[in-house]
């Protein structure tokens, strides 16, 4: 008995362009993952075990788990773990808020290991485990960023508000303290509407152009050493517009989940209408991070040109132009996608499921696609793209009358249309897509949508991306 390929292979494709995590876990997790191959010959893998390890978060627990004992190195690990898995929520947020002054923080000075302890002390309390956290203002440097690392202190997002340091003077200069409180308000932006408050309110001492133009200064002077330790989890947002619009910014980004050294074995599904681009796109991606690219189509028509058995029951189906029942091409596809290229390399299948019935019957074969396309263009650009498409019978070339016409006269006059591009059979095309593509966009929640109505290689550059960066976290 042949065993089940382990659905690891894929990873160093996928996260090559991926390091956000310690040396340290990649050399353990790799070290695993070599001892496994000796053990694959001897221990059956099935293949809902990836997609049930993928799908629960078991990866991303397990190295969640093993980059905490790297930090701690706590003297019983096993308990350790316990405790961990008892108290901790890996998903909760862990911000830094770092930026010049006054670009929408607060600062206050306080000698670094003091400031360490105290953070350590805060965020070890049972509402920060639980909930998350948001660091403001800190650290300022070089030095507190390693005294965070060193106490086991690692943020998940670090927010960089940046402005031109003209605006940032002049931001300072509205600043105004009221004195019985010790809240601070501004002469444009947050002006207290009791005017016993506005009576009271002072200057502070430290905010002359002096001051501020020497805390920039100094800001600018760390500011290299601060992003270089954190540029893998650092997002850079300008501050110097409407705070909606910051605030908007940097929600977007601290909503993101890291990227992870998890294992992922691509399992990727297009759907589109009619001239959408979708097999262009599969082949693109096959070629790159060589996963298997399955057109349902085409797979059909190598059954019958093979001469399989199940070929065979779908051969007078081909021949005649009519559906092929929903069984043989279950079949068919489970064959193909338990193979052991598609397990270990994963796969992009388009032209199936059709409909909402047919997803259900995958799902039900434990066939789970992990990423979801809808390829989306404009009904216009549909008929353009196909109704003037042309093959060249004697070479079997093919070409465009307007993107890319024949180079000859001779060439010219020979082409010939096929059939389905004509512009009624294009209609029957579109709208069997159309009158199911609502139902599988609600079956298929977690889907990316494509704009597929501009550059080939744009629109690959945003699959690609979705494909590489984790599905967002769902709440509860």
């Amino acid at each position: 008995m042949r065993p089940w390929p382990r659905p690891r292979v894929a990873i160093g494709r996928f996260l090559s362009h991926v390091d956000d995590v310690s040396l340290a876990t990649r050399r353990v997790a790799g070290a695993a993952m070599a001892e496994a191959d000796t053990e694959d010959a001897a221990r059956p893998w099935p293949p809902p075990a990836g997609a049930y390890a993928e799908e629960r978060g078991l990866f991303q627990l397990l190295q969640n788990m093993l980059e905490e004992l790297l930090i701690h190195k706590p003297d019983d690990p096993i308990e350790f773990m316990i405790n961990h898995l008892k108290q901790n929520n890996d998903d909760a947020p862990r911000i830094c808020v770092l930026g010049p002054p006054a670009s929408g923080k607060t600062t206050v000075k306080i000698p670094n290991a003091l400031w360490a302890n105290l953070i350590q002390e805060r965020l070890s309390n049972v509402d920060c485990i639980k909930q998350g956290w948001i660091l403001e203002g800190f650290p300022e440097n070089q030095e507190q960023a390693w005294m965070l690392q060193s106490s086991g202190i690692f943020p998940r997002h670090v927010v960089m508000l940046y402005a031109p340091d003209t605006v940032l003077i002049e931001r300072s200069g509205g600043k105004r303290l009221d004195p019985l409180t010790q809240e601070v308000f501004h002469t444009t932006f947050d002006w207290p509407s009791d005017p016993l408050v506005q009576e009271r309110l002072v200057k502070p001492e430290d905010l002359s152009e002096q001051e501020v133009s020497k805390k920039l200064l100094e800001y600018h002077r760390n500011f290299p050493e601060i992003f270089h330790i954190y540029q893998k989890v650092l997002k850079s947002i300008n501050a110097d517009q409407p705070s909606v619009d910051v605030l908007s910014q940097v929600l977007a980004f601290v909503q993101t989940r890291p990227r992870s050294a998890a294992p992922f074995t691509p399992r990727i599904l297009f759907f589109g209408p009619p001239g959408s681009g979708k097999r262009l796109q599969a082949a693109l991606i096959a070629q790159k991070y060589d996963v298997v690219n399955i057109c349902c189509g085409q797979l059909l028509k190598e059954a019958v040109a093979d001469n399989t058995k199940l070929g065979e029951l779908v051969k007078p189906y081909i021949d005649s132009g009519s559906p092929v029942p929903d069984n043989l091409v279950l079949k068919l596809l489970t064959e193909r996608l338990s193979s052991l290229d598609c397990l270990s390399h994963g796969w992009v299948l388009s032209g199936f499921p059709r409909n909402v019935r047919q997803g259900q019957q995958l799902q039900k074969a434990q066939i789970n696609p992990n990423r979801v396309f809808f390829f989306n263009l404009p009904y216009e650009s549909i008929m353009e793209r196909l109704s003037q498409r042309r093959t060249d019978p004697v070479t079997g070339e093919r070409y465009h009358t307007t993107f890319r016409p024949a180079p000859t006269p001779e060439i010219q006059a020979r082409l010939r249309q096929n059939p389905k591009d004509e512009e009624e059979n294009i209609e029957k095309r579109l709208n069997i897509y159309y009158s199911n593509v609502k139902a599988l966009e609600d079956f298929y929640q977690d889907a990316f949508y494509v704009n597929a109505d501009q550059d080939p290689y744009v629109i690959f550059e945003f699959i690609e991306s979705c494909i590489i960066k984790p599905l967002p976290c769902k709440k509860p």
